[in-house]
């Protein structure tokens, strides 16, 4: 007979596999496989445009969760994603365009060079830390993006075209496969992250953010884990490179500049940092803030006809202006903001201020 006192009580935990659950709750399973299931019959009821702004934020929702990962989780700064996305992506161009090889094959390469890279830039990790840590990477964001610039095989600052990946005689060029394939790179991104950091090694990463020296002294060592933490994040980056430039169909040392690297980092900021929900929240706002920005100058030009190109330069205003009310006002991010609705919906009508 089974001990009632070791059996599942509501939200409490007896046992360890019980709490190593990745969602505890039956409805929270339901309610992922329900989403899971809506994104994939999304192109169904979308249009092409639509679609593909789905599949930019897909990836970048890959590329994100790899910042988020060294930077939220790890606490270590970084301002050089955009050259190692262009590491990811100039590696898959290479050897699909220039040797040949599979997508397939060139995917993971892309993803294991760059995590070479990033771990090797992540070495000074062990010295430096917060803005000196953020220059160090910066300076990776210069040199990456010189060498790629100055490089013949890369075709200098001409760029590199590629192909769409393909299986067989089927192609996914158009925008739907595309948007597939992208999807399940994204969930299964997103359910390593969740598991990583039911690990060992992702419980150090948060040891090594929370309180290195403590982490130190528990036997963690931090040279290795930063490192690794540089290499994971890299490679994840990377692939989310090696996707966008396959999705592009060129590469060019413009497409990743450090504004794009700025970009991926109010991904994570204004998602909500050291949180795998956040790093999507973040990502795909961040994706379609432009758009929404877009749509609203097109509408204050029907009033303002000459007034077109200071309404364009409005857009760069409001995001820059969007960061800095969510680090004055919410700096818990989207995700702090979305656990607030639930608890008070969970709770109302009692009040859940403190």
């Amino acid at each position: 007979m089974k001990n009632p006192f070791v059996m599942e009580c509501g939200n409490y935990k007896t046992s360890y596999s019980k709490d190593m659950e990745l969602f505890r709750v039956r409805r929270v399973k339901i309610r992922m496989l329900i989403i899971v299931i809506l994104l994939f019959l999304f192109p169904l009821f979308a249009s092409n445009y639509v679609i593909g702004l789905a599949t930019l934020c897909a990836i970048a929702v890959i590329g994100a969760i790899g910042l988020n990962i060294l930077t939220g989780f790890t606490g270590q700064i970084s301002v050089g994603v955009g050259a190692f996305l262009a590491v990811g992506g100039y590696t898959s161009a290479i050897f699909t365009t220039t040797y040949g090889l599979s997508f397939w094959i060139s995917l993971p390469l892309a993803g294991l060079i760059t995590a070479i890279i990033g771990g090797m830039f992540g070495i000074p990790s062990l010295r430096l830390k917060g803005l000196y840590l953020a220059i160090a990477t910066l300076a990776a964001q210069v040199i990456i993006l010189w060498v790629i610039s100055s490089w013949s095989v890369t075709g200098g600052g001409a760029g590199m075209v590629l192909e769409r990946p393909a299986i067989g005689g089927f192609s996914f060029y158009d925008q739907n496969s595309y948007y597939y394939l992208c999807l399940i790179v994204a969930v299964f991104t997103t359910i390593y992250a969740l598991n990583l950091f039911r690990t060992r090694t992702g419980r150090a990463f948060l040891a090594v953010r929370d309180r290195d020296v403590a982490a130190q002294i528990m036997g963690i060592n931090l040279f290795s884990y930063k490192v690794m933490s540089f290499a994971i994040s890299s490679f994840i980056v990377g692939i989310a490179g090696a996707l966008l430039a396959h999705y592009t169909m060129i590469v060019t040392v413009e497409l990743y500049s450090i504004q794009v690297s700025i970009q991926y980092l109010a991904m994570i900021l204004i998602g909500g940092l050291g949180s795998v929900f956040g790093a999507i929240l973040g990502a795909v706002f961040i994706t379609l803030l432009p758009v929404g920005l877009g749509y609203m100058v097109e509408y204050l030009t029907i009033f303002i006809p000459d007034a077109h190109s200071l309404l364009s330069s409005f857009r760069e205003v409001v995001f820059g202006l969007v960061i800095i009310l969510f680090l004055i006002f919410e700096p818990g991010g989207l995700v702090h903001i979305w656990n607030n609705i639930k608890n008070y919906f969970r709770l109302w009508p009692f009040s859940t201020k403190e």
